[in-house]
């Protein structure tokens, strides 16, 4: 056992001690060793149970014959780090998360690692540290909240941050807002659409990281306590046959997870996540392969915000095993952290619900959810949620209208100066020039709330799982690194056109090189761990994982 090096022969002695300090008895010391990384805090709304989670963990991991060390992980809520200067953080703790886990992990010499955790940034970094330091180990995902209820619907935090534009557009008063606001969240667990946390729990589930069912169990069901508890008794099958995660993590099964968001029409940020859990695991993953996938692989769930459906209606119609089972013919097979393999549980699964997971045959789009565009305007890529984009909106082209920051933008949109039939360009929020590459909820959704349909958002930024509508995200290069979009002046035309999967401006290529000899790109002072992070950080395309 790996943990042999802390507790065994009589050079270990001092280390012993110390560990029977903790109550760890002399039958404990032959069994491994267990870690426990646990995102438990009282800020984050998806992490306010992982307490009781945790100690469930503990009770399986103890009965089936390991002794269980739990140990803090920070995690940060987007929704509250949203729209102001602490977005900038967020990005940036997925490393840090990653970088704790690996250190607690490492210097202990844990024999197994069980992470709990949810929420956008936490369960990428607990999947890029188990990757990294490859020693057994899986993941429970916490689960999504239940949907809130305002006047005889279901609600959720989206609605929310639409409600801001609407206020702005005279079209809902402040009261209204306040009472939407009491209502939408109405406990635990994350956000109740398929957001960047619940698609990152699919992600995780379908990769094999996690037990069956686990993504899409609400955080206050008793079966997420059932499967806390199984978690626990299967992480010791995991040290016993030496199971690890680049066992887990490969390109087929990167590959299956990819073919899982493209059927439920997840966020964009899987593909910045999956690059970088891709790298941690060492598996080449190129942008071009979410393309490929997408071209093959049917949106067959219309889930929030572009559709009707909650992750509790996705977990009533059988979870992501039953969206394998949908997909069973597309998926490559691959081991899980369960024992069993992809395709076994595909064929065990049952569809519960055909309107909810609907067949091939009925899809909501007959390709994938998410696209990657490329062109004059983003050469490395860029990435849109096409699932919810209107069909009207696939081709545009339009004005600029540029802006150098988020609040810049924000004040415009507000202010109603933008125009039906504008593309919005926000820079400088890349993952070097913000830096931290923050999401941004607060822009797209203020335009639904103001009600306008023609509009197109592109940024070096980032957008949130919650967000619908022609936005994309990710354009690579960034302005802070000289990428053609720090070129763009306001007025030029802009074309994008999600069937050819391009994104273009349209100046000749002499007037851009005119413009790149006079360009100086704007840059802010920073401190701490911002001016680390923006010092090492890659970009978009390659997940923007620091080196």
């Amino acid at each position: 056992m790996r943990s042999d090096e802390v507790k065994s022969g009589y050079q270990r002695a001092p280390n012993r001690a110390l560990l029977r300090s903790l109550g760890v008895t002399d039958k404990e010391m032959n069994l491994p060793f267990i870690g426990i990384a646990n995102a438990y805090n009282t800020i984050v709304p998806g992490h306010t149970h992982l307490r009781q989670l945790a100690e469930k963990v503990k009770e399986g991991i103890a009965a089936a014959g390991g002794v269980p060390f739990e140990f803090g992980v920070i995690g940060i809520c987007d929704g509250i780090a949203m729209g102001h200067e602490g977005m900038h953080y967020s990005l940036p703790s997925r490393e840090n998360i990653a970088d704790s886990i690996e250190l607690m992990t490492e210097s202990h010499r844990f024999d197994g690692l069980v992470c709990v955790g949810t929420c956008d940034k936490i369960v990428p970094g607990m999947l890029m540290a188990a990757a990294r330091v490859n020693i057994p180990a899986l993941v429970l995902t916490g689960g999504p909240m239940l949907s809130g209820y305002y006047e005889g619907r279901d609600t959720s935090l989206i609605e929310i941050f639409e409600g801001v534009g609407k206020v702005a557009a005279g079209t809902m008063t402040e009261e209204a807002l306040c009472d939407l606001e009491r209502c939408a969240m109405p406990g635990c667990g994350s956000c109740q659409g398929l957001y960047t946390a619940n698609t990152m729990a699919c992600m995780t589930e379908a990769l094999g990281m996690s037990l069956p069912g686990c993504a899409a169990i609400p955080a206050v069901d008793s079966a997420k306590l059932r499967i806390a508890r199984e978690s626990g008794e299967a992480i010791l099958d995991l040290v016993k046959n030496d199971v690890k995660p680049r066992d887990i993590i490969t390109k087929k099964s990167l590959k299956n997870a990819i073919r899982v968001d493209m059927a439920l029409g997840g966020s964009t940020n899987t593909v910045l996540h999956l690059m970088a859990i891709a790298t941690e695991a060492n598996v080449p993953l190129e942008l071009e392969d979410f393309n490929t996938i997408a071209e093959s692989v049917p949106h067959i769930c219309f889930m929030q915000p572009a559709g009707p459906h909650s992750m509790q209606t996705l977990h009533r119609a059988g979870g992501v095993p039953a969206v394998l089972k949908r997909l069973e013919s597309y998926l490559d097979n691959s081991p899980t952290v369960s024992g069993k393999t992809i395709l076994q549980i595909a064929k065990a699964a049952l569809v519960k619900n055909e309107e909810v997971i609907r067949s091939r045959q009925n899809p909501i789009n007959a390709t994938g959810g998410l696209k990657v565009l490329f062109g004059s305007l983003a050469p490395n890529g860029s990435v849109v949620k096409c699932a919810a984009v209107p069909l009207a909106m696939w081709t545009h082209t339009g004005p600029a209208r540029v802006y150098d920051s988020e609040q810049l933008a924000m004040k415009a949109i507000l202010a109603r100066k933008i125009k039906e039939g504008d593309v919005i360009i926000i820079r400088y929020e890349g993952p070097r020039g913000a830096p931290g590459m923050p999401e941004m909820l607060s822009p797209t959704s203020a335009l639904m709330g103001l009600g306008y349909t023609k509009v197109v958002l592109i940024t070096d930024g980032r957008f949130s799982g919650g967000t619908r509508g022609p936005c994309i995200g990710h354009v690579a290069p960034e302005a802070a690194v000289g990428g053609p979009i720090a070129l763009v002046k306001e007025g030029d035309k802009i074309a994008i056109d999600l069937f050819t999967k391009t994104i273009d401006i349209l100046v000749d290529t002499a007037t851009l090189e005119q413009r790149r000899k006079v360009l100086k790109p704007y840059t802010k002072k920073l401190t701490g761990v911002l001016a680390r992070y923006a010092k090492t950080v890659e970009q978009a395309n390659f997940g923007a994982v620091q080196t």
